[in-house]
């Protein structure tokens, strides 16, 4: 029961945070510095539940079911969205699934080797999710625009979403939430592991 708990747990977290990545107040105040992250924070969440989930059933194929967990949470919980007035198309796409699958594909082809799952699938996790997700981002709406267009019934005038200053602080934020991401999925895919032990 615990561990089927643990996994509920850690797909509704993943899906707050995934509701929070797609917060246009996020992006328009802090645009690029938020996309890292809220990509980091999604890969740590994804690479811990998944790798606790693959080792603990033991068959390839789970990292990505627990994805698809993931997605499927988000979805149901944004769908309070549209009551708000917001697009269809303002909706996060499932960008945890080909880093899932990897993982996957990790664990698969060394022959269920937990170590090799660790280092080979935390890396390729942490490295390919934000390039996902700005995948995601270009496919969506923009979220600056929706800020302008779709602004929040609670916020007081003066919070108005201001053009935030991209590149300021870097200018590459894909590669650094991978850089970043897969380094510290490493750590959170032995966790991970070691939560069966």
């Amino acid at each position: 029961c615990t561990h089927y708990l643990f996994i509920v747990v850690v797909a509704v977290n993943s899906t707050l945070l995934t509701i929070n990545a797609g917060d246009y107040i996020f992006y328009t105040d802090w645009a690029w510095t938020s996309f890292v992250v809220f990509s980091i924070s999604q890969t740590l969440m994804i690479v811990v539940g998944a790798c606790y989930y693959l080792t603990f059933t033991g068959v390839p194929g789970t990292a990505t079911y627990y994805a698809l967990i993931m997605t499927v949470y988000t979805w149901v919980a944004k769908g309070a969205w549209f009551a708000l007035g917001y697009p269809y198309d303002f909706i996060v796409t499932p960008v945890w699934l080909p880093s899932a699958m990897l993982l996957d594909l990790a664990y698969w082809a060394t022959k269920k080797n937990k170590h090799s799952l660790i280092l080979f699938g935390g890396v390729m996790c942490g490295m390919s999710l934000p390039l996902f997700n700005m995948v995601n981002l270009i496919t969506v709406a923009d979220p600056l625009e929706t800020a302008f267009k779709y602004p929040r019934p609670t916020l007081p005038p003066y919070m108005t979403p201001i053009e935030p200053a991209v590149g300021k602080f870097y200018n590459s934020p894909v590669a650094l939430g991978a850089g970043a991401g897969a380094v510290l999925s490493v750590t959170m895919a032995a966790l991970g592991c070691k939560l069966n032990t």
